[in-house]
């Protein structure tokens, strides 16, 4: 049996099908939405590539266990992207309540990450740049990818649909969440956060 081909020709003229079934442009804010989240998750793949390689440092951390539980923790958010990419590509609400829906769980998962990170971190009392170990940089990269991913969806949230409001709400968190990541990783390889200098 031959594989099924990747390509259907189908948006040769800039259109594309939601998982609803319906057309949109490819310019659509939906697929902006939905395209971006993949950009974020592709970012992440990076992201654990880095932190599988610092873990085998022996500075990295005495905890082996803590060392690969952010690495389970960034392939658990990778798996909630696809969730949220999958409603931000549907139109119809009554198919979005077939889907994969954001819980209220994920968001408090990501705060319980943020406080308990956030625990082992030096007071922040200046703005830092984006930068310090490969690692980290990739993370911040990541949060403003986050961002962006987050300032798309609001284009295409309506204040009725909780499905997509828990979305935005998750998003919120992660890019937070990427930003504590992103010192806490550095604190862990003995690398200083780099302070903005704001006299130059």
């Amino acid at each position: 049996m031959s594989n099924t081909k990747i390509y259907t020709k189908f948006g040769d003229k800039g259109q594309t099908r939601l998982v609803d079934g319906s057309c949109v442009e490819k310019h659509n804010p939906r697929v902006e939405a939905y395209g971006t989240i993949d950009e974020l998750n592709s970012s992440l793949g990076l992201v654990i590539h880095a932190l599988s390689s610092s873990v085998h440092q022996p500075h990295f951390s005495a905890d082996a266990k803590a060392d690969q539980d952010v690495l389970h923790v960034l392939f658990q958010i990778q798996n909630h992207l696809f969730r949220i990419g999958s409603l931000l590509a549907c139109a119809d609400s009554e198919v979005q309540k077939k889907l994969p829906a954001v819980e209220e769980s994920h968001i408090l998962f990501l705060e319980k990450e943020i406080d308990q990170k956030s625990e082992e971190l030096p007071p922040l009392k200046n703005f830092i740049l984006p930068g310090g170990t490969a690692a980290a940089s990739h993370l911040h990269m990541s949060r403003t990818i986050c961002r962006r991913s987050e300032r798309r969806t609001a284009e295409v949230i309506h204040e009725s649909n909780a499905l997509e409001s828990r979305a935005l709400i998750y998003l919120n968190r992660l890019s937070d969440f990427l930003f504590v990541l992103a010192r806490w990783v550095n604190l862990k390889n003995q690398t200083s956060d780099i302070l903005w200098n704001k006299d130059i």
